[in-house]
């Protein structure tokens, strides 16, 4: 069995702006099978407090490793996989171009709405796929981008723009 160079710990934001952490001391972690992390915890104000906190239940100095791991051990927290489902690169040609077979999704199915969805519907199917593909909520960053384009691409070609949100007036006196 081979010896940890060095106990770890990862650290990152959480939903409500505080800091999750998972130390791992008794073996490196590892993503298939992913490994549960020796403690974790989550509520520190700062990426500091989160370090410290996770070396004192260790008990020794900790190196802080990718965040990416802590991000993995708190949706195996809340049911889900460690690990995204990894988005397919389109296939291309040796001269550059698409395949056939590579050709990309349209902006409705990407989104998940009918051709005929109404901006309202379109609005709320890019909000769903916001949150389930944001980099800031474990998803990726190309895979947010399309999503993003999709929505404009679909509300550009539907002829049908959301409404604007309401703004409140001030009143002079």
């Amino acid at each position: 069995m081979s010896e940890l160079l060095a106990a770890v710990c990862s650290v990152a934001p959480t939903r409500r702006r505080r800091f999750l952490w998972a130390a791992w001391w008794s073996g490196p972690p590892e993503r298939e099978p992913f490994r549960r992390p020796d403690a974790s915890s989550g509520g520190a104000r700062t990426r500091e407090e989160a370090l410290r906190e996770a070396e004192r239940a260790a008990g020794r100095a900790l190196v802080e490793v990718d965040g990416r791991w802590a991000r993995a051990w708190a949706r195996v927290l809340c049911g889900e996989p460690p690990w995204p489902p990894a988005s397919a690169p389109a296939a291309t040609r040796a001269d550059g171009a698409r395949s056939a077979a590579a050709a990309p999704e349209s902006a409705w199915q990407i989104l998940g709405v009918a051709r005929d969805a109404t901006a309202e519907e379109l609005k709320r199917a890019f909000r769903r796929r916001a949150l389930e593909t944001h980099p800031d909520r474990g998803g990726d960053a190309a895979a947010f981008r399309r999503v993003k384009a999709a929505y404009e691409r679909a509300l550009a070609t539907s002829g049908r723009p959301p409404r604007p949100r309401a703004r409140a007036r001030r009143r002079r006196g």
